[in-house]
């Protein structure tokens, strides 16, 4: 599951990312808030274009005292949108592996059933299938059991017919 995570992930990814830059972004940035999330940073060290550090930032006859790529700040924007795209992201895999799991979970189920039905299967054609042969074979007769009282008469007449030999 995490291999199929990471490989469509990867993938899915691109996909994601144009989202939010191209979709989400301009969304956020139709907020007036300034300069849309663009403007969301918190300026640590401002530098102008000459590397000098301004204390004083804000704009002049409508140029900007700092220049953003010398100075040292925490870009908000970037943080929220990177965030966005993972939160994308993540329930979209959730949703892939969720899906790719039920139908699994189902099969697994479907399997269980067929076992359960073909060995329901057998153990109903078993005894018809005894039933069938049992006429076949025709059981041999059995041997009476000698009870006690035919031991007793036997041995009456074994004594009977001896003592009629001693009479004679």
């Amino acid at each position: 599951d995490l291999a199929v995570g990471m490989i469509i992930g990867a993938a899915f990814t691109a996909i994601v990312t144009a989202l939010v830059n191209n979709i989400f972004k301009p969304l956020i940035d139709s907020i007036p808030i300034g300069d849309g999330v663009n403007g969301l940073i918190t300026m640590l060290v401002g530098k102008n274009a000459d590397g000098v550090v301004v204390y004083n930032y804000g704009w002049v006859n409508g140029i900007q005292e700092i220049d953003l790529t010398q100075s040292v700040y925490i870009n908000w924007g970037a943080f929220i949108m990177a965030i966005i795209n993972f939160l994308l992201v993540a329930a979209v895999l959730f949703a892939i592996i969720k899906v790719i799991n039920t139908v699994k979970a189902a099969g697994e189920k479907a399997k269980l059933e067929a076992e359960k039905l073909a060995k329901k299967a057998l153990e109903e054609e078993a005894p018809a299938e005894a039933a069938e042969e049992a006429p076949a074979e025709e059981p041999a007769p059995a041997e009476p059991v000698e009870t006690t009282d035919d031991l007793l008469r036997e041995i009456r007449d074994l004594l009977r017919a001896q003592a009629k030999k001693d009479e004679e």
